[in-house]
C-alpha cells in the first residue's frame, strides 16, 4: 500500500495558555474506495479559520524560533480567555476549512477514478497542507478553465451568501441587512440580491468600503462612520421593508441598532399605538465576531424580535442535501461572476508562521484576504 507524505499546519493550546504553531509531517495512505487525495494549491484563510489558527491567543505577542519548514511560532493566551479554550486544550488541531487542488490519487470506486487528474474544490478540515485525503462527496469539481484559486472559497463565502437569501426565504421575510458588507462574502450576497431582485442594505464601516459597494451596484449604503447613519439606515429600512439581519460583527451596540431602527420604521405606519411595539417580526442572526466583546443591546424595539446565531454547517443540515446540491451547482455556474474571489496576497505555509505576516490577516481587513497556496513550500 502507498502513502502519501507531506506536512500539516497544526495549532495547539497548553494549559499554560500558550498558542503553538508548527508544521508536522503528515501520512496520507492509500484512499479508501470512495476517497481521493488532493494536492492542496490554494487555501483561503478565513474569519472562521483565524477561530480555530490562533484561538483567543494575544498575537501581538506571537514570537518565532527556528526557520522554514522547522519554525515554531508562540503566542500568549490571556489567562481571562482560557476558560473559553477549555475544550481545545492540549489538542493538536490541523486546520482550514476549505480550499482546491488536483486529485493526485483516488480509491476504486468509478466515481472516485473519475476524479483523477481533475481540479476540485474541498472542505472538510485540515486544508492548511500540502495534501488532503477526502471523500469523494466532499468535493466540488472545477470548470476545466478554473484554476485552484478560482475555486479555493467555493464553500464557506459562497454557501453562506446564498444560505441568507434561503433562510430569508424559508422564514417570510422579504430582504435582508447585511454587516460587514464590503467583505468578500458581503459582495457576493450584494450580486445574488442584484441578480435575484432581493432588497439588500449593505452596512459598512466607512467611506471607502460605502464607494466600493457603490460602484458594484448597491442601491442602498449605509455607512457606520457617518453622523446620519442611523438616519440612512432607517431610510434603507423603509425603502427595502428589511426585518431580517445577518451581523458580522457580533460585539457592540450595532444588532440593537438595527432591531431598533426596524421598529421605528415598522411603528411609522402601525394603525394603532401599542406599549408592547410593533407587531411586526424583526430577526437579527449574528454569524460571526469580529468583535469580541460583549452585544450590547438597549431594549428599544418592542418585543416581536429574536437574535440567534447562524451558521452554515447547521443550516445545511437542516436544508438538506436537495438544497444544498442546488446551492453548490450555483457556485459552479457562476463561479467567475457572482462568487468569484479577491486575494490580497498568496503565501506559503510556512509564512504562517511569520510573527508579521500572522498579525497582518489575522487584523481581518476587509479587501485584505489571504490565500495559502502549500505547493509554494515544496
Amino acid at each position: 500500500m502507498s502513502t502519501t507524505q507531506g506536512l500539516e499546519l497544526r495549532s495547539l493550546i497548553s494549559a499554560e495558555g500558550v498558542l503553538t504553531l508548527s508544521l508536522v509531517p503528515a501520512a496520507y495512505p492509500e484512499p479508501g474506495p470512495d476517497e481521493v487525495v488532493v494536492e492542496v494549491q490554494a487555501a483561503p484563510i478565513n474569519p472562521s479559520d483565524l477561530g480555530l489558527l490562533t484561538g483567543a491567543a494575544d498575537i501581538s505577542t506571537a514570537t518565532v524560533e527556528g526557520q522554514g519548514t522547522s519554525a515554531v511560532l508562540t503566542a500568549r493566551v490571556p489567562p481571562e480567555r482560557m476558560p473559553a479554550m477549555a475544550g481545545r486544550v492540549g489538542q493538536s488541531l490541523p486546520v482550514g476549512n476549505e480550499g482546491a487542488g488536483k486529485v493526485v490519487s483516488a480509491g476504486a470506486s468509478p466515481e472516485a477514478q473519475a476524479l483523477v487528474g481533475k481540479t476540485v474544490a474541498l472542505i472538510g478540515g485540515a486544508m492548511y497542507a500540502r495534501f488532503r485525503k477526502i471523500r469523494v462527496q466532499d468535493c466540488l469539481v472545477l470548470p476545466d478553465e478554473a484554476t485552484a484559486a478560482d475555486g479555493a472559497s467555493c464553500f464557506v463565502n459562497p454557501l453562506t451568501a446564498l444560505g441568507f437569501v434561503e433562510t430569508m426565504r424559508a422564514e417570510g421575510h422579504t430582504a435582508i441587512v447585511h454587516t460587514a458588507a464590503a467583505s468578500n462574502l458581503g459582495q457576493m450576497l450584494n450580486r445574488i440580491c442584484i441578480a435575484d431582485g432581493i432588497g439588500l442594505v449593505n452596512v459598512v464601516r466607512s467611506p471607502a468600503q460605502a464607494e466600493l459597494l457603490t460602484k458594484a451596484g448597491a442601491a442602498h449604503v449605509c455607512d457606520t462612520s457617518a453622523a446620519s447613519f442611523k438616519a440612512d439606515l432607517r431610510e434603507a429600512l423603509k425603502a427595502t421593508g428589511a426585518t431580517l439581519a445577518f451581523d458580522a460583527i457580533g460585539g457592540g451596540r450595532l444588532v440593537g441598532d438595527i432591531l431598533s431602527s426596524m421598529e421605528i420604521v415598522a411603528n411609522a405606519t402601525a394603525p394603532v399605538y401599542s406599549r408592547y411595539g410593533s407587531d411586526t417580526f424583526k430577526q437579527a442572526y449574528i454569524y460571526g465576531a469580529l468583535d469580541l466583546g460583549p452585544t450590547e443591546l438597549v431594549r428599544s424595539f418592542g418585543f416581536s424580535w429574536s437574535i440567534g446565531g447562524w451558521l452554515l454547517t447547521p443550516f445545511l443540515h437542516k436544508a438538506g442535501p436537495e438544497v444544498a446540491a442546488r446551492l453548490r451547482q450555483r457556485v459552479v455556474s457562476e463561479l467567475k461572476t457572482t462568487f468569484a474571489s479577491h486575494y490580497a496576497r498568496t503565501i506559503p505555509l510556512t509564512a504562517v508562521l511569520d510573527p508579521g505576516t500572522l498579525r497582518e490577516f489575522s487584523r481581518r481587513a476587509t479587501g485584505e484576504k489571504f490565500l495559502i497556496d502549500p505547493s509554494l513550500d515544496a
